[in-house]
């Protein structure tokens, strides 16, 4: 982890010592004056390259007086230098508890906390560090680290620009203000830090690549393949550089150079999928069909979420005369996208993801008032409702097993807004996993009730009729949902088997091998149920697919 302040804090209790009297005589008990005759030498010591006499000196003072902050921390600073950094972290927090106003020891202790993964208790110390010492760019830096991590975007944002502003000659801090505007979809202002990055210095480490990265979100493509370029010369052997730099040649339809770069990117990852991909549609654009179909091929062998490489096998099947292959990779092709493009619930799941770690972990040591606070700074500034915490918190919990407390609080946040999104469907889970069909159909009903276009609970009701066997109204819901959860595909094939949907209910098998196959037990059910039902030949095929 980046440290930018000076770990030698020697130096900057040197430039303390001037206005040392008024942090000493707030100390208790405060060190006398031959105590402070004798920090004083151990800090000439240690600022003369004499770390064993100053220690020497500093274990005699603590040893006398054991909450001599000063000492604690420059004792500290030198365990820090020689590389004891468990041994300085205890220290730090020690003198902390002495000097519980001083901004250094906030700074230190904040970032040991973040560097353990203690994200809250580094947030606490951080901002309590720039609140007494509002002009330290460097503890803006790390706060703005803290509040990323734990997914508070618009918080991490104001603190690194403070950051940034504050050090506007230092080029890793501009250049990290820039990255986080990049990845919160800011693109003009990310663009904005990062060539005041560039300027400050232009020897740092990818800036060429965001960069090009930001021309690119903002389609300035010829300014974005300029910048790419120069980070390929500095780093020929980065795939990241060069997959980025042969998507901008795909747009910029330069297919011969874009095939290059691709050539250089496999040459590091031959089996990664988005780069068979663009390769795959290179080839199609150069007319090189047969090449393009075991490019393609291969990208679904390495990835079959891949529903752009239906597309243009579809094309290149085409091309080549295959009319029934293309028409099939058409149809997967069209089936794929009508899901994809339809995930509100996903959407929100990836929403909340980045938070999901830190309050599970909070949880598990029953601090549910700190997740439902981690929740609502997450959420501030959307159209998130009081409910929606207690929904969060209880499917967390149902998630760790701990039954009780998950459907106290969502019954709780039904009780607080009888309308809020998704209590009734984790209910209903609920019940449909202790085989309690009717149960979950009154809790999924009710859902609907509110909200009639709730996909998981049009799923879980499509689940529900799938277990009563009445097939028609499994297929529909399970299609109206559009989820693309692997169990409810497998279910939605078994009902297109029973109603006799045989062209469906192999395209529908196809599409969950394609996101469940990292399923084994999933896919030997799958592969029986086609056996089972005639397809014995796409058995076959799915079954190599699978096959490393």
């Amino acid at each position: 982890m980046k440290m930018p302040r000076c770990a030698h804090l020697a130096v900057v209790l040197g430039a303390l010592l001037p206005g040392v009297s008024d942090f000493v005589a707030a100390q208790q008990p405060s060190p006398n004056a031959a105590s402070m005759q004798q920090f004083r030498q151990a800090l000439a010591l240690a600022q003369h390259n004499d770390p064993q006499g100053c220690m020497s000196i500093l274990n005699q003072l603590l040893a006398r007086n054991p909450h001599f902050s000063l000492a604690l921390k420059l004792k500290a600073s030198l365990l820090e230098d020689a590389g004891r950094t468990a041994d300085a972290a205890a220290l730090y927090e020690e003198a902390l508890q002495y000097a519980p106003n001083d901004p250094d020891l906030l700074f230190k202790s904040g970032v040991y906390q973040l560097m353990a993964g203690n994200r809250e208790e580094a947030i606490r110390l951080l901002t309590r560090c720039v609140r007494l010492a509002p002009k330290d760019g460097d503890a803006q830096y790390y706060l703005a680290q803290a509040y990323h991590l734990t997914g508070e975007t618009d918080l991490a944002l104001s603190a690194i620009r403070e950051s940034a502003t504050l050090e506007p000659r230092n080029g890793e801090i501009l250049q990290k203000c820039g990255e986080y505007f990049l990845s919160a979809g800011k693109y003009p202002e990310a663009l904005d830090w990062l060539t005041r990055a560039q300027k400050a210095d232009a020897t740092l480490p990818r800036i060429d690549y965001d960069l090009g990265a930001a021309s690119y979100k903002l389609m300035d493509l010829a300014g974005a393949e300029k910048d790419l370029e120069r980070a390929v010369e500095k780093q020929p052997n980065d795939f990241s550089v060069l997959d980025l730099l042969a998507t901008v040649q795909i747009h910029l339809a330069e297919w011969d150079q874009a095939r290059a770069t691709l050539g250089q990117a496999l040459a590091i990852r031959p089996a990664d999928a988005n780069a068979l991909l663009g390769l795959g549609h290179c080839e199609v654009e150069l007319k090189e069909y047969d090449a393009a179909l075991q490019t393609l091929h291969r990208a679904l062998k390495s990835d079959p979420t891949q529903l752009q490489a239906h597309f243009y096998l579809a094309r290149a099947y085409s091309a080549l005369g295959q009319t029934a292959e293309a028409q099939h990779e058409a149809a997967l092709h069209q089936l794929m996208m009508q899901r994809f493009t339809f995930m509100p619930s996903e959407a929100k799941q990836a929403y909340e993801d980045p938070i999901v770690p830190q309050a599970r972990a909070l949880l598990e040591q029953h601090k549910e008032d700190e997740a439902l606070q981690v929740y609502r700074r997450h959420v501030s500034g959307t159209y998130a409702t009081a409910g929606d915490a207690w929904v969060f918190a209880g499917k967390l919990y149902l998630q760790l097993g701990d039954r009780s407390n998950g459907l106290r609080c969502l019954r709780h946040a039904l009780a607080i807004d009888p309308h809020v999104r998704g209590a009734y469907t984790y209910e209903g889970m609920l019940a449909l996993k202790d085989g309690d069909l009717s149960s979950a159909e009154a809790d999924f009903q009710a859902e609907l009730a509110h909200d009639p276009n709730y996909q998981q609970a049009i799923a879980e009701m499509g689940e529900v009729r799938y277990r009563q066997s009445r097939w028609a109204d499994a297929q529909r819901l399970l299609n109206e949902s559009k989820m693309m959860t692997p169990q409810l595909l497998y279910m939605l094939c078994d009902s297109d088997f029973h109603l006799q949907d045989i062209h469906d209910a192999d395209l529908t098998a196809e599409v969950t091998e394609a996101w469940g196959r990292n399923d084994a037990v999933l896919m030997r059910d799958l592969l029986t149920l086609l056996r089972n039902n005639g397809q014995t030949q796409l058995a076959d095929r799915l079954s190599q697919d699978l096959t490393p």
